[in-house]
C-alpha cells in the first residue's frame, strides 16, 4: 500500500456550512501531490447569500461567482477528481459537513467516504499551542502564505498528513492509523428524499421557513456591555461521536463571541466536551472571541485566560488555543441571527 489520498478544503458563503463557494482539491500519489483542481461556485439556491464575516476571511464576493455553476451541478467534477480516495482534510467534521448539507439543501445523493483529519492527527503527533492550518502546516515544513485560499489550504493540509506520515514511518494511511491506534472515520452514503437530514441542514431549513434569511453570523449580534455570562457547564453528551475534534476535550471560553457563552458550553457538551469556566490544569482547549486570529499569540494580542494558556503551554502543558471560526467550524458552523 502507498500514501495515496486526496486534501480537500471548502470555504462557504455564509454561516451555513451547505453554502460552499469555494472548493480545492489536492490529489497525493505514493506520498507526493500529483494533481491540483479548484473551483469557484454559486452556493446551493436559497442558501447563497454572502455574509459580511465570511467575506471578511477568505475574500470570495457574490459577484465573483455570478453566473458559475451552482455546488449541485459542479459536485460531479469534484466527485471524479476524489474518485474512491481517502479525503484528508483540517478540521474534517466540517468539510465532509459541507459535502453533506450542500448535497442535502440541492436534492442530491451523496457517496460515501472514509477521512482522516489532520487537526486530530496534529493534535497526537505536534506540540503546538494552536493546531490551526497556519501552524501545523509551518510544523509539517509547508508554510501557508494566502490561509483560506481553498487551493492552497487544500495542499497545506496534504502536506501536514504526508509529514506526519513520515514522521511515524507509516507508508500508508492504513499503517499511520495502525500505529496510532485510530480508525479511519466514515460518512456513509445518503440520499437526502430517503434517509434524515444533518442537523446542520435540518437548522438551516428551520432558519429559512422561520423568516430569518439563512444562517447569519457574528454580524447579526448586538454588542453586549459588561463581562459575557459564563452560565452552566454541563456535563459530556456520552453518546457524543467519538471521533468529532471536541469530544473528550475540556473547553474554556474568553472573549466575547457570537454564540452566548452559555450556548457555546451546551453545544460543546453536546459534542462530547466539558466546558468549565477557568483555566485549570484540566484544559485542553480555550476558545478565544473578539476576532482572535493564530497569528494574535504571536503578537501578543491575548486576553488573560489567552495569556494563561501560553505559559501552561511553555510548562509542558497540552493546551490548543482555537479561533472563534474554527470553533464555530467544529460546531458545524451554524450560528443563529440575534432577534430585533
Amino acid at each position: 500500500m502507498a500514501l495515496d489520498f486526496t486534501a480537500i478544503d471548502f470555504e462557504t458563503a455564509n454561516g451555513f456550512r451547505g453554502s460552499p463557494c469555494a472548493v480545492g482539491l489536492s490529489k497525493v500519489r505514493g506520498g507526493v501531490v500529483v494533481e491540483e483542481a479548484s473551483w469557484l461556485m454559486r452556493p446551493p439556491e436559497n442558501h447563497d447569500r454572502f455574509d459580511h464575516h465570511n467575506v471578511r476571511i477568505h475574500g470570495i464576493r457574490p459577484e465573483q461567482v455570478a453566473g458559475l455553476p451552482r455546488f449541485g451541478e459542479l459536485f460531479p467534477e469534484i466527485g471524479a477528481f476524489i474518485g474512491d480516495d481517502v479525503l484528508a482534510a483540517h478540521n474534517a467534521a466540517f468539510d465532509l459537513g459541507v459535502i453533506r448539507s450542500g448535497l442535502e439543501v440541492s436534492g442530491l445523493p451523496g457517496p460515501a467516504y472514509d477521512y482522516v483529519c489532520t487537526v486530530m492527527l496534529s493534535r497526537r503527533c505536534y506540540s503546538l499551542v494552536s493546531n490551526s492550518l497556519p501552524y501545523a502546516a509551518e510544523e509539517a515544513g509547508v508554510p501557508l502564505v494566502n490561509h483560506h485560499d481553498a487551493a492552497e489550504d487544500a495542499r497545506a493540509c496534504a502536506g501536514i498528513l504526508i509529514d506526519i506520515a513520515a514522521r511515524n514511518g507509516a507508508g500508508s494511511i492504513a499503517e499511520l492509523y495502525l500505529s496510532l491506534g485510530l480508525t479511519v472515520s466514515h460518512q456513509p452514503a445518503f440520499d437526502p428524499l430517503r434517509d434524515p437530514l444533518s442537523k446542520a441542514t435540518q437548522s438551516a431549513l428551520e432558519a429559512l421557513a422561520g423568516g430569518a434569511g439563512g444562517l447569519a453570523g457574528s454580524a447579526g449580534r448586538p454588542f453586549q456591555a459588561g463581562w459575557p455570562e459564563e452560565g452552566a457547564n454541563p456535563a459530556p453528551n456520552a453518546a457524543a461521536e467519538p471521533d468529532h475534534p471536541l469530544y473528550g476535550q475540556t473547553v474554556v471560553f474568553t472573549g466575547e463571541l457570537a454564540l452566548p457563552r452559555p450556548e457555546a458550553k451546551i453545544r460543546s457538551a453536546e459534542l462530547g466536551a466539558r466546558p468549565e469556566s477557568r483555566v485549570t490544569a484540566r484544559t485542553t482547549v480555550l476558545v478565544v472571541g473578539d476576532g482572535f486570529v493564530a497569528a494574535d499569540l504571536r503578537s501578543g494580542r491575548l486576553t488573560g485566560k489567552a495569556r494563561r494558556v501560553l505559559e501552561l503551554h511553555e510548562r509542558g502543558r497540552q493546551i490548543e488555543v482555537l479561533s472563534e471560526g474554527e470553533f464555530l467550524q467544529m460546531l458545524g458552523g451554524h450560528v443563529a441571527p440575534a432577534p430585533a
